[in-house]
């Protein structure tokens, strides 16, 4: 349905009545609307400014790494108002997803003042809006003849006196989160009037005798319900009847309150057997599994953070963390609970923090291999389920095996990628200069003291300075580092690891 754009852009806290919004062209649109009229105005703004289709979705959504596909997918289901359910291995995006979703979704939006539910203001004096958008009970008597909601007709009530207030939709009013367990009763999500305070105010008009539960609070915007699979069969019952009339009844009164908005969920694998059929029916399911690309993996750990504002990794020790993660993923089942977690997206974005941590605990600005494997050995560990004393050491043990065993042809990769971006790079494959640079940063990487001449000398060591150039360019060490300190430290690394060698095959996306 085609709606009118807002003329103009007003600041939120902007008051204007009812007669003035429909002066101004103003049109009450549902959530769904407002957000596929917002996603559409991106993805067009993005592409004029140069980007591709696979870019401008990708720009929705800047807090995931997915494929391009995932992207594709869950758009499409936005722009047909459809409400969503992601779905996969623990760790693997789907709640950060979630909010991008939310980040995403268009926060102004007019109100009427004072409204507990953020009823639109021509709600309350258009028929056709009201049809589409019934105001809530308490509007209504608000705006009826002598208060009586029966007595409420919009075509009645004059657009000059309802009250509208532009509002920026924010958690409690226009967006709520749920996090799915046993101990979420109906009552969190439909709320209720609070007879107490109905009696203390003795008005029932008054917006405070309503205490919103987690539907009402999202009305006109977006319901984020993490673990949806683990809310008991009669809280879904309830979620199920407000995505399918768009109203919620609290409990303790007879009236029907509007709960018009975009439900996101998310649920693990293992929960998804206990999500009722006809709730499940309502959503479009959208897998969301860990990345199968290494070059994808590494943009998560960037997105993540990397080593943190203070900490500093060099791009082999992490590429190599990364690379481990990925062999435990490929060669461990996700059906174990226990260990579900140990490759997860949290542990991938762990790995490089702890190693910092590990570090600078040891009075270490940069880190060595032999703090990566304890990084990742605390990253890993850290993430197994704790059932008892004995399978947590069997667990334990799993882990430490498994670094020994893939850390070291992980750290060979990584050194070996590293090498031949350089080497196919910036160097153009000249074995000359080549071997120059690795005369250069031998002598540099045992005598400080050519460190210090190279700092004052632009003439000295000149393949290696163009080296240094290079790191950082990609890593962007901090400035407390020293010049040069990380491009010897990476130096080291690949004269141990790689022996700066660049085979033919060498891939960066290659697994273990």
């Amino acid at each position: 349905m085609a709606v009118a754009p807002r003329p103009d852009s007003m600041p939120i806290g902007s008051r204007a009545n009812a007669q003035e919004l429909r002066t101004r062209g103003e049109v009450a649109r549902s959530p769904a609307e407002r957000l596929r009229a917002h996603i559409l105005g991106r993805l067009s703004a993005s592409q004029a400014a140069g980007a591709s289709r696979a870019e401008a979705l990708a720009a929705l959504y800047p807090h995931t790494v997915l494929p391009a596909q995932t992207y594709e997918d869950l758009t499409a289901a936005l722009l047909a108002g459809a409400h969503v359910l992601f779905f996969g291995p623990s760790g693997a995006g789907k709640t950060s997803l979630a909010k991008d979703v939310w980040e995403l979704f268009p926060k102004d939006a007019w109100a009427v003042q004072g409204c507990p539910v953020l009823d639109h203001p021509l709600s309350t004096v258009d028929a056709d809006t009201a049809r589409r958008f019934p105001p809530c009970p308490i509007c209504r008597r608000r705006f009826a003849p002598d208060h009586d909601a029966a007595r409420f007709d919009p075509a009645q009530v004059d657009p000059a006196s309802v009250p509208g207030e532009l509002v920026q939709l924010h958690e409690g009013f226009g967006f709520a989160r749920l996090q799915g367990s046993s101990e979420v009763f109906p009552d969190h999500l439909t709320g209720n009037i609070n007879l107490r305070r109905l009696e203390e105010i003795g008005d029932p008009m008054s917006p405070l005798v309503l205490e919103p539960g987690k539907l009402l609070q999202a009305n006109r915007g977006l319901l984020l319900v993490d673990e949806i699979g683990k809310l008991p069969l009669g809280t879904q019952n309830v979620l199920l009847q407000a995505l399918q009339e768009g109203t919620v009844t609290p409990s303790k009164t007879r009236e029907s309150f509007p709960a018009e908005f975009i439900a996101v969920c998310t649920s693990n694998l293992s929960d998804l057997d206990n999500i009722n059929d006809p709730l499940s029916d309502r959503l479009t399911s959208l897998h969301i599994d860990y990345n199968r690309h290494h070059s994808d993996n590494r943009r998560i750990v960037a997105v993540g953070g990397g080593a943190g504002p203070t900490g500093f990794v060099p791009e082999v020790l992490t590429d190599a963390g990364i690379r481990v993660i990925e062999a435990w993923r490929l060669r461990n089942s996700d059906d174990n609970p226990d260990i579900g977690e140990v490759g997860s997206n949290r542990t991938l974005i762990d790995v490089a923090l702890r190693t910092s941590a590990i570090a600078l605990l040891a009075g270490r600005s940069i880190p060595t291999p032999e703090d990566l494997r304890a990084g990742l050995l605390h990253s890993m560990r850290g993430r197994i389920r704790a059932r008892s004393g004995e399978s947590f050491q069997q667990n334990e043990k799993r882990v430490t095996d498994f670094i020994g065993q893939y850390l070291d042809p992980a750290l060979k990769r990584s050194a070996g990628v590293y090498w031949c971006r350089f080497f196919r790079g910036p160097l153009k494959e000249n074995e000359a200069n080549a071997q120059s640079l690795v005369g250069e940063g031998r002598r540099l990487a045992t005598d400080p003291q050519l460190v210090d001449q190279l700092a004052t000398d632009g003439g000295l060591f000149p393949q290696f300075r163009a080296f240094s150039a290079w790191v950082d360019a990609i890593e962007h060490p901090p400035t407390n580092l020293g010049r040069s300190a990380a491009a010897i430290e990476e130096f080291r690394l690949l004269e141990k690891y790689s022996l700066f060698s660049c085979p033919e095959d060498a891939d960066d996306d290659a697994s273990l």
